[in-house]
């Protein structure tokens, strides 16, 4: 009899009430856990705005300053006067609020250093700068270096929350073996079915079934995880539609 090796079983509901929709709505109205549940999408996604200032000719410093004191903006609700926070992705919206920060708040943002002591999300620019110098030449805009690291970071996210559930069962071993043939950009040749099988130590025909479980669930963890940024469950096709195109743009250029 073959060892149990699957997933975990999935969750019931397929979004949360952490879209970003709900985390603006709770931030305006001071409600529990708004700030909080804003703090870990910022957290989250601060690399892909901070290569958009350098992109953009910032230096590492500036860059850095600006990004987190626009957070500090963020979460102090400036930003969000006038934003119809019912509608829209939450990457357009940080994109285009991280824009007008550069636009009209450049001298405000270099006088705080670095957030004026109130750090909000802790960079680390030195990993920030060697990441930078491993991004493709000057053939992507700033605009499309941005889409192809958030889809990046979704994607690193999404696994992440993959190896957890496995771990959570006690079956990381498992989650090592299987976790190559959930990469999206191809960058790695994945083994044969049989190596992993002699590795498991179980059937070929499990090895595909365990395959064809890690993939289902993680689909169904990137769905959730892409909810998390949009402000309609109908919403979520479009924005993995762009953001594969985004990383479709970046020709698999773009490293971890």
């Amino acid at each position: 009899m073959e060892r149990d090796l699957g997933p975990p079983e999935e969750g019931a509901a397929s979004f949360h009430t952490t879209r970003w929709t709900m985390v603006m709505r709770a931030a305006q109205s001071q409600a529990p856990g708004g700030p909080s549940a804003l703090a870990q999408l910022c957290r989250n996604y601060w690399y892909p705005l901070y290569i958009f200032a350098r992109r953009r000719g910032y230096s590492p410093e500036d860059a850095q300053d600006l990004t987190q004191g626009f957070f500090l903006h963020l979460l102090e609700r400036r930003a969000l006067a006038g934003v119809d926070r019912l509608k829209g992705k939450f990457r357009s919206f940080l994109l285009a609020s991280f824009q007008n920060h550069l636009s009209d708040q450049v001298d405000l943002a270099r006088r705080l250093k670095r957030g004026g002591g109130k750090e909000f999300v802790w960079l680390d620019a030195e990993e920030a700068e060697q990441r930078y110098r491993l991004e493709p030449a000057e053939y992507l805009t700033a605009e499309k270096l941005f889409d192809a690291r958030w889809a990046i970071t979704l994607l690193a996210e999404t696994l992440n929350r993959v190896g957890q559930e496995y771990a959570n069962e006690g079956k990381t071993s498992i989650f090592e073996a299987l976790r190559v043939f959930l990469d999206p950009a191809n960058t790695r040749v994945p083994p044969s079915y049989d190596e992993v099988a002699d590795r498991l130590q179980v059937s070929t025909g499990a090895v595909k079934t365990l395959i064809h479980r890690l993939r289902k669930r993680y689909t169904a963890l990137l769905r959730e995880e892409v909810g998390r940024t949009v402000s309609d469950p109908a919403e979520v096709d479009d924005e993995i539609h762009a953001l594969c195109e985004a990383l479709i743009a970046s020709e698999g250029r773009l490293g971890p």
